[in-house]
């Protein structure tokens, strides 16, 4: 059995307008719960940075969650990591398991 854990979804959404017609938003959190977290690549960047890190995971979300991760962070064990592009959900029920969408998320230390 593999192992599921829970993470927290952070997402940018407008809230309304100030006077002056400019959105305003705010950071809106999401548990998550039954994902699957696997590791990633692990580098050192380059010598323009030689404390830097960087960190990486992919996240593999339960079937039926279904929302856009676009532009979202997300928080595994206290840290918080960035979604790497427009992650998709897999094509029909083909799929095995109970995930059906991958997300690779990413920290840069340093």
């Amino acid at each position: 059995m593999l192992p599921k854990t829970s993470v927290t979804v952070i997402r940018r959404q407008e809230v309304g307008k100030d006077p002056f017609n400019t959105s305003i938003y705010e950071n809106v959190r999401e548990d998550v719960a039954g994902v699957l977290v696997t590791p990633g690549a692990t580098s050192d960047l380059d010598a323009s940075r030689p404390e830097g890190v960087r960190v990486a995971y992919t996240i593999h979300f339960p079937k039926g969650y279904g929302k856009t991760l676009k532009g979202c962070l997300v928080q595994h064990l206290g840290d918080t990591y960035r979604v790497i592009g427009d992650p998709q959900p897999y094509m029909g029920d083909g799929t095995p398991g109970p995930w059906d969408m991958a997300a690779e998320v990413e920290r840069v230390d340093g």
